[in-house]
């Protein structure tokens, strides 16, 4: 087998180990009520829809590699990995897998924060994103990214209700001057400011 044939294998391969590797890092947290559990889940089963129906197609249409969506995954991939890091120091004690409040909880806006509210579930898009664009996946990217939508939209909620509960109006002030996932507020027609 060629280079052309198996290095985005490998890249995907690559993505994956560095990821599972993250989750399962023991980090210095402080324990918490935890929310809701099941987000945590079905991410999991979507990411490993995507990255395993990703490889079936790429040997199913027999593609090569083609640097035209291989160096932009790459570097979805790498932005992936930095983002989430950089979310993962801001939290620092605070980080969880899930929603997960303390009684000690403090407000974080650092880091990735300062430009978005969620960044860590937007280092999950480019890390979907990434594994399609390297495999050359469209419809494994398609099909995991509607999947992958909905179960998002439904954590942001749940996360954002537990985020205004513990910090009211400072969190409020937060959701109104800080873009949820994309790192760019868009201005509505007739927006103020």
């Amino acid at each position: 087998m060629t280079v052309a044939r198996w290095l985005p294998i490998v890249s995907v391969g690559a993505i994956v180990v560095a990821r599972i590797a993250e989750l399962t890092t023991k980090r210095e947290t402080l324990r918490g009520s935890i929310r809701e559990n099941l987000t945590l889940r079905l991410f999991i089963v979507v990411g490993t829809l995507v990255w395993v129906g990703a490889i079936i197609e790429f040997f199913w249409r027999d593609e090569r590699l083609r640097w035209g969506s291989y160096v932009p995954g790459l570097i979805c991939g790498g932005l992936s990995f930095w983002i989430r890091r950089e979310a993962i120091v801001a939290l620092g004690r605070f980080w969880s897998l899930h929603i997960e409040i303390r009684a000690n909880h403090e407000f974080v806006h650092s880091g990735p924060f300062r430009w978005m509210r969620h960044p860590t579930y937007f280092s999950m898009i480019l890390e979907l994103v990434a594994i399609g664009l390297i495999l050359n996946a469209v419809v494994a990217l398609a099909i995991g990214l509607a999947l992958f939508a909905p179960i998002l939209y439904w954590r942001i909620n749940l996360e954002e209700a537990a985020l205004v509960e513990k910090f009211g109006d400072r969190y409020r002030s937060y959701q109104h001057a800080t873009p949820v996932l994309f790192p760019y507020k868009w201005k509505i027609k007739n927006e103020p400011g």
